[in-house]
C-alpha cells in the first residue's frame, strides 16, 4: 500500500494491558512506566547509526541491517537507516519529538481530544537537526468510505462495539454489522459509541474526503495516516480504495 516506503516508528506504549507489558519487561512491577524512553531511543539510534564512542561497553557491537554490513565483504545492505518518527498520544512525545527534531506521528485515531495541543507543542519544541529543518508531522485517523451512506453507519457502529468491548475487558474480533445491529447498548455504553465515532471519518467516498480535507487544515499536518476497521478484510480494502479514488491517486490492479 506504500512502495518503496518503510519507516520505523517508536513509541511509548507497549500495546497491551499493564500485567502483559510488565511480562514483556520480565518485571513484576504492574505501574511501573517506561520512564527511561528518551534513554532508550538514544541507545537504538546509536545502533542504527553505529556511532558509540570509543570506550562504550557496546562500541563492539554492530546492529544489523547497519552500516558496517555495507562495509563487510559481500555487504550488499544500503548504509542507510529507514526515517525515524516518534509516536504519541499525548505531549510527551510530541516535546521529545520536537526537542530532537524528528518527525511526529500523533495517534488522532484515538485521542482526537489532544491532537492539536499536541501538534502546537511539537511544533513549540521544534529544534532543527541533521533529520528536519521544520516540524513535520502525521496524524493517525479513523476513515471508512462505503458506496453509500448507511452502510458506512453499519461498519463503523461495529467497529465501536468492539472498542466498547475492548475497554469493558472483553476484546475480540470486530463483529459483524448485523451483531452490533442486534447489541442492547446500555445508556453509557450507547453515549462512548456516539464519542467515538464522531472522530471516525465515515459516508461515500466525497464525504470521507470532505472530512479528510477539514481534519488536515484544522491541524496542519503534513500527512494523514489512515486506518479502517471492519468486520471484513474487504470492506477496509474497498474504503482505501474509494478514498484513493476520490482523490484521483493510482490504486492497484
Amino acid at each position: 500500500m506504500a512502495p518503496g516506503r518503510i519507516d520505523l516508528d517508536l513509541g511509548r506504549a507497549p500495546g497491551t494491558d499493564g500485567a502483559t507489558a510488565a511480562a514483556l519487561r520480565r518485571s513484576d512491577r504492574l505501574n511501573e512506566g517506561a520512564d527511561d524512553f528518551p534513554q532508550q531511543l538514544a541507545e537504538l539510534t546509536r545502533f542504527l547509526d553505529d556511532d558509540f564512542p570509543d570506550g562504550h561497553p557496546y562500541r563492539r557491537i554492530h546492529a544489523v541491517p547497519g552500516p558496517v554490513q555495507a562495509t563487510s565483504p559481500g555487504g550488499v545492505q544500503s548504509p542507510h537507516r529507514p526515517p525515524l518518527w516518534l509516536l504519541g498520544s499525548s505531549g510527551f512525545s510530541a516535546r521529545l519529538a520536537g526537542m530532537l527534531g524528528l518527525p511526529f506521528a500523533f495517534a488522532h485515531h484515538f485521542s482526537a481530544q489532544n491532537t492539536v495541543p499536541a501538534l502546537d507543542l511539537y511544533r513549540e519544541s521544534f529544534r532543527p537537526s541533521g533529520v528536519l529543518d521544520a516540524p513535520y508531522a502525521l496524524i493517525g485517523v479513523s476513515a471508512l468510505a462505503t458506496d453509500d451512506e448507511k452502510e458506512a453507519r453499519r461498519q463503523v457502529l461495529a467497529a465501536a462495539l468492539n472498542m466498547v468491548r475492548l475497554r469493558t475487558g472483553r476484546p475480540g474480533l470486530v463483529p459483524t454489522p448485523e451483531e452490533a445491529e442486534a447489541y442492547d447498548f446500555s445508556p453509557m455504553e450507547r453515549e462512548f459509541v456516539d464519542s467515538w465515532n464522531a472522530n471516525v471519518i465515515h459516508g461515500t467516498p466525497d464525504e470521507v474526503r470532505t472530512g479528510l480535507d477539514e481534519l488536515q487544515k484544522r491541524t496542519g499536518a503534513d500527512e494523514l495516516m489512515l486506518t479502517a476497521n471492519a468486520h471484513g478484510g474487504d470492506v477496509r480494502l474497498r474504503s482505501y480504495e474509494l478514498i484513493a479514488d476520490a482523490y484521483g491517486l493510482p490504486t492497484p490492479a
